[in-house]
């Protein structure tokens, strides 16, 4: 195995010591796949559900998380099964550095706390025809936060834990773009909560094209995934 390889593991390894809740405790058993679910990925799935049942999701998007799935599991079975059985590295493995506390908590708030406050605000206001644009990108938010929690199984190969972020993101890219456009088509409308509601709709869809925007092409593409296939393919060299 090459010295950027050994390099790349030897920052997993630390990565799991910083991150505990991601090491091998919260897995059942060496060769399971059986998902390792927390209460995040709980919320998460709660989220996805209620969004289905409130009709503002449409069938293509819940039908996109259920073929993920299942494509998910035809990668790891046929393209990228796992070589390293031994290592359970975190999702951002080697590249999680101090600037990850910070990041990963903004991305949250900006992604999904503040849109879920936002569409309920509108909800309890009756104004769900005002609200149904943000739905879609907060129930392929939550849906990718519970399929990493499903990938974050003992036996699923980096490739395809880099697979998750990088199919949803560039999926709700679609849905962010959409959202923006609705939200700057309501110009002259008449909001139940005043023209405060325009501007907070406004910001919090750009804020989320600029943050995924950067996440997919400045961070999960350029940067994550080279180091996922050299990690992975260092391993299947050596075998």
């Amino acid at each position: 195995m090459s010295s950027k390889a050994n390099q790349v593991l030897d920052e997993v390894r630390e990565a799991e010591k910083l991150h505990p809740s991601n090491s091998t405790q919260k897995i059942r058993h060496p060769n399971s796949l059986l998902p390792s679910f927390t209460f995040r990925h709980l919320n998460a799935l709660a989220v996805m559900v209620v969004l289905s049942a409130s009709g503002m999701v449409s069938i293509e998007d819940i039908a996109f998380v259920f073929f993920s799935f299942f494509y998910t599991i035809f990668l790891f079975k046929f393209a990228f099964p796992d070589l390293t059985p031994s290592l359970k590295p975190p999702v951002f493995g080697s590249k999680i550095n101090r600037l990850m506390f910070y990041y990963v908590p903004l991305t949250a708030f900006v992604g999904l706390f503040f849109p879920i406050a936002y569409i309920l605000e509108g909800f309890f206001r009756g104004e769900k025809e005002r609200i149904e644009a943000a739905a879609p990108h907060v129930f392929l938010l939550a849906s990718q936060l519970f399929m990493e929690g499903v990938t974050f199984s003992n036996r699923f190969s980096l490739p395809i834990r880099a697979f998750v972020p990088i199919c949803y993101n560039a999926r709700r890219m679609f849905a962010i773009v959409d959202w923006s456009r609705s939200e700057f088509g309501k110009v002259g409308e008449e909001f139940g909560g005043g023209g405060w509601r325009l501007q907070v709709g406004k910001g919090l869809a750009i804020a989320n094209l600029v943050l995924w925007s950067y996440n997919l092409f400045g961070f999960l593409l350029p940067v994550w995934l080279p180091i996922v296939f050299k990690g992975y393919y260092g391993f299947k060299l050596k075998d």
